[in-house]
């Protein structure tokens, strides 16, 4: 019996483990028209999220909520007339609006949470007071990343008149030449190289204190991600590679990116690390990866927590040996 491609794939989509991945909102971004978002607007079962920057205002108490009445956003100071429509849960528009940094709220009955902190803690394990449903996590950084876009583009790229929003922020149309432009996301590859029962981490001064990761870096126009992996490797430590396999992407709102993380097999070990880049790269045994991930390594050294792509490419390593 001839064998399916697809039954090769693991059961789980490794994409689906990660912080930001699990938006299910329906975003109707084809079928949207110039009325769409006032029709939105004016339904009750209306909702709104609410960023500060790469904070989420919550609600305090025992049950963090992220969600708000189109009254409650007003009063909070959310300013509306930059709101985008994000999409809707079943039949209830979900829009996201921003409020200003200088704006002051109740601290009893309201807090601003980094969206960094919700995912840590959604995928921790852990029942903490800001833990939000990784379906809210995915609409937070589709929230985060539409609303960034829009406040960096602003203006025309052509002639420069200011640009207006429409179909609810899913394009920006110029009024003086009539371009229409449409959201960007960056794309990232992040990469474990391998060379047998070692792997290839580094370290950034600004990472926690004995926190290893994968190595990472923008892809450039007319570059494959192969290439990009390899390049990347290449420029950061010095490593040939060989072989690339795509595992898994992650959604990164900081500020409007999407992570293609692979494993690439190295064909040079040497390492000539870019001490500009790096604090620190060298190769780790399984067997000391396998303790970092358990958070019992005997120098407390340590990878990137659960939520992150990079922590999910290392375990996928580690657990195949």
């Amino acid at each position: 019996m001839t064998r399916n491609f697809f039954d090769r794939l693991p059961p789980v989509e490794p994409s689906t483990t990660v912080g930001f991945s699990g938006n299910s909102l329906d975003r109707r971004s084809e079928g949207r028209n110039e009325s769409t978002y006032a029709a939105a607007l004016a339904d009750p079962n209306l909702r709104v999220f609410l960023l500060r920057g790469d904070e989420a205002m919550m609600r305090a108490g025992g049950t963090s909520e992220s969600l708000f009445s189109l009254k409650e956003a007003k009063a909070l100071g959310a300013l509306m007339d930059d709101a985008i429509l994000l999409g809707w849960e079943g039949s209830s528009p979900r829009i996201a609006a921003i409020v200003g940094n200088e704006t002051s709220f109740d601290v009893d009955a309201f807090h601003a949470v980094p969206l960094r902190t919700l995912a840590t803690a959604a995928y921790s394990g852990g029942i903490l007071s800001d833990t939000v449903e990784p379906g809210t996590l995915g609409a937070l950084a589709q929230a985060r990343a539409l609303l960034h876009w829009h406040a960096v583009n602003r203006h025309c790229g052509r002639c420069g008149t200011r640009s207006t929003m429409a179909q609810g922020g899913y394009r920006r149309d110029c009024p003086n030449c009539g371009l229409q432009k449409f959201p960007r996301t960056d794309p990232v590859a992040i990469m474990l190289a391998v060379d047998g029962d070692r792997c290839l981490m580094g370290r950034q001064a600004r990472f926690a204190p004995g926190t290893y990761s994968c190595l990472a870096g923008f892809v450039e126009p007319g570059e494959t991600i192969e290439d990009a992996v390899r390049r990347e490797i290449q420029e950061e430590a010095g490593i040939k590679i060989g072989r690339v396999a795509y595992h898994a992407s992650q959604p990164w709102p900081f500020p409007m990116s999407l992570m293609i993380g692979c494993i690439a097999e190295a064909i040079s070990t040497d390492i000539v690390p870019d001490t500009e880049e790096l604090e620190d790269c060298r190769w780790f045994s399984r067997d000391e990866t396998r303790a970092m991930l358990d958070e019992d390594h005997t120098d407390g050294l340590s990878t990137p927590p659960r939520m992150a792509i990079a922590h999910t490419l290392i375990r996928a390593w580690v657990e195949a040996g």
